[in-house]
């Protein structure tokens, strides 16, 4: 058989693959070859996309104006209504030629901010590359790379953005820049156009400003950290961050250090220096001031460092504010009026915020506040809240994690923090005993206050106030009466409060709506968005509970702060020295260092704290722990007038019921309950108690008297009639639905009923055979029974004799029985005074003292509670009948004058 020969094309297909095997690879060399070309193919079309993007940018840059570089642009801010208010620039600004600028001056702001200046033409392609790989390792914006020259072309015509065509136009300008001006003339441009710290502008208006000099009388210590200023300029300020100030200021004398412009001994004896020691005073400050409303504008520049604009102002921008100039001018007006304090020297910090918006509204810094006086008692303090601070993180917290009732049972008594000896006391030193939540708050109550934080537990708590706005690392037990770790200032309270007007959504404070950079195209919002803090049964439980504080109850704390015709809700707060504060300082007992006080409208929410500069100067009188009630009162009458202001409406989502007060679980007030016992309090629908109290029995019912039958003239019916002392209501002292039993026994016989009746007297059919008997009437009232009261009634046979008897005597009064079995009330004797002849005008609401018809005097005391105090109520007299009356608890007692306050037992507790 011979051998198949392969056809063509499978001749073909092997001869391919047998080449294919053969074809040599290509080496390495030609492929790195391959890779490079690609890489600079695209390298150059990179270059000439950029070179031509580049040159595209660089013609639409601005022309250079010698003005703009030489003055900084002004800012304008606008109100809530859209009217400029203030515009900041060159005003009041000091200008420093090239030749009187000291070498060290120089020096400090080269080796801090450019320190090649004179050796690059614009742009430092050296510094440039090193922040590139600064910002691959770091994270973008880890480092900047701009030039003196690049700071000032940015300033004088660019906005701040990080954009490729604002980098162009700056490089381009920079150029262009060093190409017109010499480095001395571009220099002198940069010291005399930055801005420094709030509207101060410039290294020479600085040097004035901070240390009341001229640039050739600062020392080292002050250059290097008016040199340091210029990158943070309000958070770097001395005045209002001396911590940061000082880390700053040795970061610049290490520099200057590093490149040589100083040596070590002069770089150590330098940072040893106070960074507050050589500052000038206020008096020095003031002549800075020139615009309206300078504290609300230090606000706004604050709100702009704090989003990272706070170099903005010097470009140029537009800020448009939240400023109500009506409110901010009546703040104004109050604080500035010497005869609203108590004292010279005493201060006040005032924040006012919409209630709905977190808009602030206005602010008072402090007394006769100016411009650029460094420290705002409204925004920048940062105290312990005192009492201010139980709605936010014990109260409210409560309500929300454990759906407390406002009348959840509390116990005020001595009591230590865990683990500690040291015992919690209230302001007066006294213990309450059992009280609603209600009263613990409105009174200000300290250990119930720490004990619902620990019942809450301090996580829930902490995120409570943490969506309120404020934050703190650390939460311990004393700060549920706001003597802990936790501070805060007006502006960040009244924010906080105001979640509690608003149905539980919180804002965080903002004085600026938005900003319009110089193009008037590019904007930048700053509206914060809205926050659900709480449950809208939190918000308005809470509330309710602090309407008592402004109330008129008679432990309320804020009565002061009370604006008739407005629906207020607020807290008080003090805070407290510690033990060894009073010794180590000499203090007064009655010493204490802040007074707060903070309240709001469905409009307004206001915060504001008074007290001393220094801590130790301390609050001594009640008319100085009562400022902050006063003001806020003052504000809220005068910025509410001609406003419509909506009163605080009860959600669905809250009931109502009458408890019986110390009950625990709480329970339901009977009829019984003392009117004292009785509460109507807030609950979470669906949580409200069901049970009623069982703890106060009905009292014994007053037995009928005077009770009387008689037949008619004809025998064919019976009329009976009686007296009887209704049993109250102790809630409304209206009579309770009472029913009388009545019946007849006969003598030896059984006995018959005669019917049922609401009212005090019965005419029933005369269907008893002759005979005596006796008839009974017993008061019926929810099933309890009376016991009877009586009389004798005697029926006999008629006959025609008896008749023409009848007739004759028909127009007679009825004789009654010899000697009939009826319960007659004593007759009063006109010396007796009813078991009463007490003194009920003692600390509480009897003002009653009745004098009854007990026979003898009562000699009891009737204790020193909210019914008489210190009255003699006590016995019924001696076998007087009926029982005395122990007279009417519904007097009304006048305002007790609060007695000074008494030094606390511990450091942290609230003196309210």
């Amino acid at each position: 058989m011979t051998e198949r020969r392969p056809t063509r094309g499978e001749h073909q297909k092997a001869l391919a693959q047998k080449n294919k095997k053969s074809a040599p690879k290509p080496s390495k060399k030609k492929w790195f070859k391959r890779i490079t070309l690609t890489l600079v193919a695209i390298v150059a079309v990179c270059f000439i996309g950029g070179a031509g993007l580049f040159a595209f940018y660089a013609s639409s840059a601005p022309e250079l104006d010698e003005s703009l570089l030489k003055d900084p642009v002004s800012s304008e801010f606008y109100d809530k209504n859209g009217e400029i208010f203030a515009t900041i620039g060159a005003e009041n600004r000091k200008y420093v030629k090239y030749e009187d600028i000291p070498k060290d001056m120089i020096n400090a702001i080269l080796a801090t901010e450019d320190v090649r200046f004179f050796e690059h033409g614009g742009m430092d392609f050296y510094r440039l590359g090193g922040a590139i790989l600064a910002n691959f390792r770091d994270g973008f914006g880890a480092q900047g790379a701009s030039t003196l020259t690049q700071q000032v072309v940015k300033n004088s015509f660019l906005q701040n953005e990080k954009k490729l065509k604002r980098k162009a136009q700056e490089a381009w300008l920079s150029f262009k820049l060093e190409r017109k001006y010499t480095k001395e003339e571009i220099f002198e441009m940069y010291f005399n156009k930055m801005l420094m710290s709030g509207r101060v502008y410039g290294f020479g208006t600085a040097a004035q400003y901070f240390y009341g000099k001229e640039l050739k009388d600062l020392t080292l210590d002050e250059e290097a950290l008016l040199a340091g200023l210029v990158q943070r300029p309000n958070a770097y300020n001395p005045l209002k961050n001396p911590e940061l100030a000082k880390k700053r200021r040795n970061t610049v004398l290490g520099l200057m250090y590093q490149h040589g412009k100083i040596t070590k001994a002069q770089m150590d004896e330098a940072k040893k220096v106070d960074v507050q020691a050589g500052l000038a005073d206020d008096a020095t400050r003031q002549k800075f001031s020139g615009s309206k409303y300078d504290a609300f504008l230090d606000v706004v520049i604050n709100e702009l460092e704090k989003n990272g604009d706070g170099s903005a102002m010097a470009e140029g921008i537009k800020v448009y504010t939240t400023l109500d100039p009506n409110a901010q001018q009546t703040v104004e007006n109050i604080m500035n009026d010497d005869s609203n304090f108590p004292t010279e020297d005493i201060q006040s910090g005032v924040a006012v915020i919409d209630t709905k918006t977190g808009q602030i509204q206005a602010i008072g810094g402090g007394r006769n506040y100016g411009a650029e006086r460094g420290f705002n008692y409204a925004y920048d303090l940062k105290h312990q809240p005192g009492s201010t601070m139980k709605p936010l993180i014990d109260y409210g917290p409560a309500i929300e994690n454990l759906k407390w009732s406002t009348g959840q049972t509390l116990v005020d008594e001595p009591m230590n923090y865990t683990g500690s000896k040291q015992t919690i006391t209230n302001w007066d030193n006294k213990y309450m005993g059992a009280i609603t939540a209600r009263k613990a708050l409105y009174a200000s109550r300290n250990v119930p206050a720490v004990k619902v934080l620990k019942e809450v537990g301090i996580d829930k708590a902490k995120e409570f106030v943490g969506r309120l706005g404020i934050n703190s690392e650390n939460v311990y037990e004393s700060d549920a009466i706001g003597g802990g770790d936790i501070t805060m200032s007006p502006t960040q309270m009244a924010a906080s409060y105001a979640a509690f007007g608003n149905n539980g959504v919180y804002n965080d404070p903002y004085s600026i709506t938005k900003i319009v950079y110089r193009d008037g195209k590019t904007t930048k919002d700053y509206t914060p968005e809205p926050n659900v803090a709480m449950s809208d049964y939190t918000a308005y439980m809470v509330t309710d509970m602090l309407r008592d504080v402004v109330g008129n109850k008679p432990d309320a704390s804020g009565t002061a702060a009370n604006v008739s015709g407005l629906d207020i809700a607020g807290k008080t707060g003090t805070t407290n020295y510690s033990s060894a504060d009073f010794g180590k300082h000499n203090l007064p007992d009655t010493s204490v260092p802040d007074s707060w006080f903070a309240g709001y409208t469905s409009n307004y929410s206001i915060a504001i704290w008074s007290g001393y500069e220094k801590h130790f100067d301390p609050i001594t009188t009640w008319d100085e722990r009562r400022l902050p009630q006063h003001l806020f009162k003052q504000i809220m009458s005068e910025i509410s007038q001609n406003v419509e202001t909506s009163s605080f409406k009860k959600p669905n989502s809250v009931v109502e019921a009458t408890i019986e007060v110390g009950s625990k679980p709480l329970k339901l007030a009977s009829n019984f309950t003392p009117n004292e016992k009785r509460q109507t309090e807030l609950f979470v629908r669906g949580t409200e108690p069901k049970e009623v109290s069982n703890e106060y029995a009905m009292p014994e019912l007053s037995t009928p008297y005077n009770v009387s039958a008689s037949l008619d003239l004809e025998g064919q019916s019976i009329n009976i009639s009686w007296e009887h002392d209704a049993m109250l209501n102790p809630e409304t002292d209206e009579p309770l639905p009472t029913t009388f039993e009545v019946s007849a026994t006969r003598e030896g016989g059984e006995t018959i009923s005669l019917g049922t009746t609401d009212s005090k007297d019965i005419k029933v059919s005369n269907k008893l055979e002759d005979g005596n008997y006796t008839i009974s009437v017993v008061a019926v009232v929810d099933g309890t029974r009376s016991k009877p009261g009586t009389t004798s009634f005697q029926i006999s046979g008629t006959t025609d004799e008896d008749d023409k008897d009848k007739d004759k005597d028909k127009d007679k009064e009825p004789v009654s029985p010899d000697n009939p079995d009826v319960e007659e009330p004593t007759a009063p004797d006109e010396n007796g005074n009813n078991g009463d002849n007490g003194n009920h005008n003692g600390n509480g609401n009897d003002n009653s003292g009745n004098n009854g018809n007990s026979g003898n005097t009562g000699n009891g005391n009737d204790g020193n509670g909210n019914t008489g105090g210190n009255g003699n109520n006590g016995n019924t007299g001696n076998n007087g009948t009926p029982p005395g009356n122990n007279g009417n608890n519904n007097g009304s007692k006048p305002p007790t004058t609060p007695t000074e306050p008494t030094a606390p037992d511990d450091g942290t507790g609230s003196t309210e």
